[in-house]
């Protein structure tokens, strides 16, 4: 977005203000809702209508370009950053579990028409980075900025309605927390979805907000139970994995059992979903927030963010 000459935002309420271009680029904004016009990012244009009625009376007026140059420097662009995204899913040798690793067997086990739901959060973060589409494979989620335990309700309607396909639910675990009733439904409709619950201990994504911006984290901490344990009380099959070595046999293993499976992986808390590029406004977020942390005495926290995310 930064690289771009012209932002058309469509019905669109993307809240992260700091990937908005800066200086020099025009930005033309439609929505239905004169209230959002102008809201995250100052625009040249707004114009308050439906977007597609809008979209339909554009398309004629637009030229068909012969000039591939931006196409060739997003594809550059983005097999870079693919390469490094694949490098943090590898896990051979290491003890601490990167969701990473999770997200990309997931992917790599599933069948070719399988269909993923994700929660909204981390779990929307490796959804995006690591699951491989081919047109075939759906993913449902509700991407709508803190609505939180949407997977694995929609995981259960899919299955339902698709009783021949496989269902994934990618579930962080306070949103799994939250519909621990829900899961019942699984051995009561013998429904076979597999949940995949990112035990991190925490509201991950709400940390990395706290953190980015120079806060200390703040009521985001979950004492979670051993979930593949409470899995096999109610009659499911339940699979913990703790280290990288365990990540293969166990996605495949659950993936390939006939009923409902949840799969507890137990990963790193302290993983950082980092953008492509980092602003200075976010290295200063993290600047105040070591500091607190410091001054606090939870500089232990500081070398595990190292750890995590700088000797890998």
């Amino acid at each position: 977005m930064h690289d771009c000459d012209i932002l058309l935002m469509l019905g669109t309420d993307f809240p992260y203000r700091q990937f908005y271009p800066r200086g020099g680029v025009r930005v033309a904004q439609v929505d239905l809702r004169p209230e959002q016009i102008g809201r995250r990012a100052v625009v040249d244009l707004g114009v308050v209508g439906d977007v597609k009625a809008t979209i339909a009376a554009l398309l004629p007026l637009l030229e068909e370009k012969d000039d591939d140059a931006r196409l060739a420097q997003a594809l550059k662009h983005y097999a870079k950053a693919r390469k490094s995204l694949d490098d943090l899913a590898v896990g051979a040798g290491k003890r601490v579990l990167h969701p990473q690793q999770v997200a990309k067997a997931i992917s790599d086990h599933a069948s070719a028409d399988a269909v993923f739901s994700c929660d909204v959060g981390l779990p929307t973060v490796w959804a995006a980075r690591y699951l491989a589409m081919n047109g075939k494979r759906r993913l449902i989620g509700s991407f709508w900025h803190g609505s939180m335990a949407n997977a694995m309700a929609q995981a259960i309607g899919a299955q339902a309605a698709f009783p021949g396909r496989q269902v994934i639910s990618l579930s962080g675990d306070g949103g799994f927390s939250m519909l621990m009733g829900d899961f019942l439904s699984l051995r009561q409709l013998n429904l076979p979805v597999k949940v995949v619950v990112f035990n991190n201990g925490a509201l991950g994504f709400i940390e990395l907000e706290q953190k980015s911006t120079g806060f200390l984290e703040f009521g985001t901490e979950f004492k979670n139970p051993n979930f593949a344990a409470m899995a096999e009380a109610v009659g499911i099959r339940g699979i913990r994995i703790e280290d990288t070595a365990q990540v293969e046999d166990g996605i495949a293993t659950a993936l390939a059992n006939d009923g409902p499976v949840l799969v507890d992986a137990v990963v790193n808390r302290t993983e950082l979903a980092m953008p492509p590029s980092i602003t200075l406004e976010m290295a200063k977020g993290f600047t105040l927030y070591m500091v607190k942390a410091i001054m606090s005495g939870r500089g232990d926290e500081i070398i595990d963010l190292a750890k995590t995310n700088l000797w890998r």
